[in-house]
């Protein structure tokens, strides 16, 4: 039984009764919602084109619509990536902007999330640039610099509290993923490590490069040691070293992505927070832990 999904960003809401009455008059089907102009599911829409349908009222308005099916709506494992997902920022490009290098590795960020270059390559070059770099101003960068994603917070602690395991996952490092994880309250963090001489770093990252594979078979791994069908899984990403894992999860989810990515995840949110995977899978406002 498929579910008709909008959602809007909680920000900045576009989406009201009189839309979702235009989209539910076009589809079919009966209206419920999760948290009134947020977010509302419209529940077996009679229309087999029923997303298109809805795409087509919406129009320009900043509104995101997914079909999902009710069967295993309710994930158990979530994986994430890190750098533009669950953080606002990419790290590296934080890090190289304390030596003035931001544009040149942001370039290089931007292709590699696109999938124009090899992403262990691009990682190893971006990382030789930020050689010398000292421990403090890569604290401070930390500190000062990076930002979480609004919706985060509610997203891992509501699944937790409902039984499910979360995972974050980054192609990006651990100096950040650590601190990052246990802020929003992942269960654990998997990403790469810079290498050090003394309080400067070397210029180099440990292997292996925690990349597109390395992602896919974490969900893989996590999924087989909790004895969960892949469609109790749900993953969630922006770049293309992301694909992977978002095309074999349950709900593999495009979150502010870059088109390439958009195009072939099977849930893109353009427009909401990371609260939308919470409405994906039917929460209500009252059940989202805060």
């Amino acid at each position: 039984m498929p579910v008709l999904c909008l959602i809007a960003n909680p920000a900045d809401s576009e989406l009201d009764p009189a839309l979702a009455a235009a989209v539910v008059k076009e589809t079919g089907g009966e209206l419920n919602w999760l948290n009134h102009a947020i977010a509302c599911e419209i529940i077996e829409p009679k229309s087999t084109e029923a997303l298109e349908l809805a795409r087509a009222v919406i129009g320009t308005r900043k509104v995101d619509a997914a079909v999902v099916p009710t069967e295993n709506r309710r994930k158990q494992l979530l994986i994430a990536d890190m750098d533009s997902t669950m953080i606002n920022e990419e790290c590296i490009d934080e890090l190289a902007a304390a030596l003035g290098l931001k544009d040149q590795v942001a370039e290089i960020t931007d292709r590699a999330m696109r999938g124009e270059l090899d992403f262990a390559q691009a990682l190893r070059t971006r990382v030789a640039l930020l050689k010398g770099l000292q421990r403090k101003t890569i604290e401070a960068v930390r500190r000062e610099q990076i930002s979480l994603a609004p919706g985060g917070r509610a997203l891992v602690h509501t699944m937790r509290e409902y039984g499910a395991y979360t995972s974050l996952v980054s192609g990006g490092f651990t100096f950040f993923a650590e601190f990052f994880a246990k802020r929003i309250g992942f269960d654990e963090f998997v990403a790469n490590v810079l290498e050090f001489d003394g309080e400067r770093l070397t210029g180099t990252v440990a292997d292996p490069i925690i990349d597109k594979t390395t992602k896919r078979e974490r969900l893989l791994a996590l999924a087989g040691e909790r004895s969960l069908p892949l469609s109790q899984t749900i993953a969630v990403g922006d770049g293309a070293n992301d694909l992977d894992m978002i095309r074999i999860a349950g709900f593999g989810v495009a979150m502010h992505a870059k088109p390439k990515v958009a195009a072939e995840a099977g849930i893109r949110i353009d427009h909401g927070d990371l609260t939308a995977l919470l409405y994906l899978q039917g929460y209500a406002d009252e059940e989202i832990v805060r």
